[in-house]
């Protein structure tokens, strides 16, 4: 695209945005979703849409009314943007709105591209010692500190894990970080638990189809010798969210990441006469910020979570891979001249 029409781009969309060229997008299991079946719950794809929101590049145009960022910044794209100040936008729960911009969500396009433009406010500027890969990141890892917000992981907190795809272990780096005591993750794939091992997991429990909810719940309580005070389910399976509940303590947080299928059978009789709180998670809000200060201190290092790289015009293979389960990350690198993690 020739550079008057990406200036005409940008001077379209307002003085508050940026125009990025995108560097290092990941690919989400979303986005394979969507490529392979059109639709997640009620968002249905219905006209060509560009998929992408895992996503880092380096500013080269500003608006007029851009303050924070100028040409040659590098930034984190944080994709969901809140269109109207409404109750949520207000009360700081932006991620609810129910008109928000989100890229690669219908009707709005991803930032899988060359050149990308975006609202200022939702761009962050990365230190020198962060790399893009890891700005694209921050994305899968607000997940996992959203997660650990909601069931209030703290110093000292023993945590149960369902799942050691992507979200899994972010979410187990995560409570490491802030100060999670003891950690138990669980997956039927030995080798993802090796690398949860590897990240810091205490414990590994490998899980098989049809083995029984309350029997797992059980030796999770025999690994850490009390039951866990949270638990983070991050596969969406039914039987690992029973799972979790059964395992919780009493008065514990069972915080549900994973989508799976829209109705399940839960033990909610269980989880009521103990109070254990069963609380949902949709994406993140105001973890940008707290991402970006646990990659430059090195409190949280994300780099080995990228296991597989492809030039832009390979973004087929890149999917592929992806869909095969190959790996753990994949990142895509938009920049022709510059194909840097």
């Amino acid at each position: 695209m020739a550079q008057d029409n990406l200036s005409a781009v940008l001077h379209a969309r307002g003085d508050l945005h940026v125009l990025i060229q995108m560097h290092s997008v990941g690919i989400c299991g979303s986005d394979v979703h969507y490529w392979q079946h059109g639709q997640i719950g009620d968002f249905k794809v219905t006209k060509p849409m560009v998929l992408g929101h895992e996503a880092a590049g380096r500013v080269v145009k500003v608006g007029s009314a851009v303050r924070h960022l100028k040409v040659g910044d590098r930034v984190a794209i944080e994709p969901g943007v809140p269109r109207d100040m409404d109750e949520y936008f207000k009360t700081g729960q932006y991620n609810l709105s129910p008109t928000i911009f989100f890229c690669a969500t219908p009707p709005d396009d991803g930032n899988l591209c060359r050149f990308y433009t975006h609202n200022a406010n939702f761009c962050y500027k990365l230190p020198d010692n962060v790399t893009y890969e890891e700005g694209a990141l921050i994305e899968p890892l607000s997940v996992g500190i959203h997660a650990c917000r909601r069931a209030g992981v703290t110093l000292g907190s023993t945590v149960l894990i369902c799942g050691s795809g992507p979200i899994g272990l972010v979410c187990l780096l995560v409570a490491k970080a802030m100060g999670a005591s003891q950690v138990v993750i669980t997956d039927l794939d030995p080798q993802r638990l090796s690398k949860a091992k590897e990240l810091g997991a205490d414990f590994e429990l490998v899980v098989k189809k049809g083995d029984e909810t309350k029997k797992l719940a059980e030796r999770v309580e025999d690994m850490l010798g009390a039951q866990p005070h949270v638990a983070i389910e991050c596969s969406g399976a039914e039987s690992s969210i029973q799972t979790a509940i059964y395992a919780t303590r009493p008065g514990g947080v069972v915080v549900l990441v994973g989508l799976g299928a829209e109705m399940v059978t839960l033990p909610l009789l269980n989880a009521a006469v103990r109070e254990v709180d069963i609380r949902g998670v949709f994406r993140y809000r105001n973890t940008w910020p707290m991402a970006i200060a646990m990659l430059a201190s090195g409190q949280v290092n994300v780099k080995s979570l990228v296991t597989h790289r492809f030039p832009l015009e390979q973004t087929g293979q890149a999917f592929e891979t992806t869909r095969q389960g190959v790996g753990i990350k994949v990142m895509l690198k938009c920049d022709q001249n510059d194909q840097s993690p």
